[in-house]
């Protein structure tokens, strides 16, 4: 008896720890963390009922009531332990029952159990200080401006950091944060402490920010890893915050499930925002120096600028590269070629199947007037690392452009210096970016050389503080134009609540920056100043742009509009427009 329960004392610890320990690793995505700690606690309390069970049995006196005695003191001296009420001699007492082999490792193992069960009562203890503090220090800012992001992650951090920089009297929160050792755990602790960041173990929902002066602003950020948890809780906080002035909600997530049940939701008083991440890095790219896409281009006999860009990674950025660069590269002059590679075979049957008329022979290579003008290739099945890749990029002797894609920061920079390589060993120097999320590496490669000093000249973008600041995801220029744009059309409150108002009003606030700053005749003028040559100039490239626009939103012709299907009337070459709907693309085109 006595080694069974000392088997079944150390087993129930031991399993429920490893349980939790892989548990917590395989569900990272899962909604539910897992708390080793409290684990480990339940874990050591187990240990102990078995551990004092024979104990209690064998000091029973009547045999037709022992089995339920022993369970309830055993119990009752498992309770103590953690609170330092439970002596030693309850154990030395019983061990002239005890097996002699066994006497010296049973006492050993109840030594341990008494010293780790008063240490885990005192972690439990100063948790729950922690959580009163974290309130207090959360009431004591009752009138300031709050900053609430669901979870603490690289992400969050660095949001949070340039939003504490630029607003110093601002209360910065973090919800669901869990205590681990892990190395990284430790140092977003501490950029959080840093700050003068509120932490709390509750997750999101369970903390109850509305108890805050409504006359202070509360933001909140859905910024989890988990989409699908990002989405929930985007729900829960508006129906608990809908009647709530200053209230502001960003949801992190680029699943197409995330647009249609926000958009369904009854937001009240809370202006809510989707942040699609893959959209808003290419979007900024292009805004912030999508020039140079041009000014690279390569004049060709008979005056066309061509543009030739290649993407490398036919992922989430990659496709979404591909799609905006379909009507980005609609200007008046220029003419654009896409070349993308991806190792999936089936990589171009799927883009195909996004866009379907984008891809289509009668436009796709068409260069019909008063058309979006394009050429895409998507080359499958090519692998970066492989002769037939380096053949293949060898023979696209014109590239200017070329983006970098493949998931991993390593795969990036290994192959944007590959591909210098095999671009100067056929004499051209195209633009060359590449996503390198790690900040600190990003810095480090800014004007990387080779070891004779000569530069690669590689340009590494997507890092996270560039991508997760203030600048970027709150009050960035760019949606104060798209803004604009909309507004020649719409309401605001149509801009903020329908997506499509919003991806269809940024593209086109880049676009016309863009043709701003290659200095595009009238591209800096309003409506009314136009002159007639300006005038139908604009309408036929605004034309094109929307054309492309749409058809890389999946959109395909037919005679009359229906969004569900994605159907559009208008998706037809610029003269077969009627009058009204040629003056929309000069408004949208020019200047508010």
């Amino acid at each position: 008896m006595w080694y069974q329960y000392l088997f079944l004392s150390v087993a129930s610890l031991i399993a429920i720890v490893l349980f939790a320990v892989v548990y917590s690793k395989t569900s990272k995505g899962k909604k539910k963390k897992i708390s080793i700690f409290n684990f480990v606690i339940f874990g050591v309390l187990l240990a102990s009922f078995f551990m004092f069970m024979p104990i209690h049995i064998v000091t029973g006196t009547e045999l037709t009531w022992w089995p339920a005695r022993a369970v309830i003191l055993s119990i009752f001296n498992a309770v103590q332990i953690f609170a330092l009420g439970s002596e030693f001699a309850v154990v030395t007492d019983s061990m002239s029952y005890c097996p002699d082999g066994l006497s010296g490792i049973y006492q050993i193992w109840v030594a341990i159990i008494f010293i780790v069960a008063p240490i885990l009562t005192f972690g439990f203890v100063l948790s729950m200080f922690k959580n009163l503090s974290a309130q207090f220090r959360y009431r004591t800012n009752y009138f300031k401006d709050v900053y609430v992001f669901s979870e603490l992650n690289e992400k969050s951090i660095a949001l949070a950091k340039d939003l504490k920089k630029n607003n110093k009297k601002s209360v910065i929160v973090f919800t669901d944060v869990f205590e681990a050792n892990e190395e990284r755990s430790f140092e977003l602790a501490e950029d959080a402490r840093k700050i003068k960041a509120i932490c709390f173990k509750k997750d999101l929902l369970a903390v109850g920010f509305q108890k805050h002066s409504p006359n202070a602003k509360i933001t909140i950020f859905a910024i989890g890893e988990n989409e699908e948890e990002n989405l929930n809780q985007a729900l829960k906080i508006i129906e608990q915050y809908r009647e709530r002035d200053n209230t502001e909600l960003f949801v992190f997530s680029t699943r197409i499930e995330s647009e249609l049940l926000i958009n369904a939701a009854d937001r009240g008083k809370v202006r809510v925002r989707r942040i699609n991440e893959i959209q808003s890095l290419i979007n900024r790219l292009l805004y912030d120096n999508g020039e140079s896409i041009f000014t690279n281009s390569i004049e060709n006999e008979d005056g066309v600028k061509e543009v030739s860009a290649v993407v490398i990674g036919m992922g989430r950025q990659g496709t979404e590269m591909v799609k905006a660069l379909s009507w980005f590269g609609q200007m008046d002059g220029y003419h654009i070629e896409i070349n993308a590679f991806d190792k999936d075979k089936l990589a171009e049957e799927k883009f195909v199947a996004l866009a379907p008329e984008l891809m289509a022979p009668e436009y796709n290579g068409a260069l019909i007037d008063g058309e979006a003008q394009y050429k895409i290739n998507i080359y499958s099945g090519y692998d970066v690392e492989t002769i037939s890749f380096a053949k293949k990029i060898q023979e696209l002797k014109n590239t200017t452009y070329v983006f970098v894609t493949l998931g991993d920061d390593n795969i990036n920079i290994q192959t944007a210096v590959n591909l210098r390589m095999l671009f100067k060993r056929i004499g051209i120097h195209p633009v060359i970016q590449a996503i390198v999320y790690n900040t600190q590496q990003k810095n480090a490669l800014k004007g990387i050389r080779n070891f004779k000093g000569t530069e690669y000249d590689i340009e590494f973008i997507g890092d996270l503080e560039s991508c997760y600041s203030e600048n970027v995801i709150l009050d960035s220029e760019l949606v104060h134009e798209a803004l604009q744009r909309h507004l020649g059309w719409g309401t605001e409150d149509e801009f903020w609540n329908f997506e499509y108002n919003y991806r269809s009003s940024v593209a086109s606030a880049i676009h016309l920056h863009t043709r701003i700053k290659l200095g595009m005749p009238g591209a800096n003028k309003k409506e009314s100043e136009l002159t007639e040559e300006e005038k139908l100039s604009i309408e036929d490239i605004e034309h094109r742009r929307w054309n492309a626009y749409m058809r890389s939103e999946g959109y395909v012709h037919a005679p009359e509009r229906n969004d569900l299907a994605k159907q559009h009337h208008n998706l037809v070459n610029y003269s077969e427009l009627s009058d009204k709907d040629k003056r929309k693309d000069s408004q949208v085109g020019t200047l508010s």
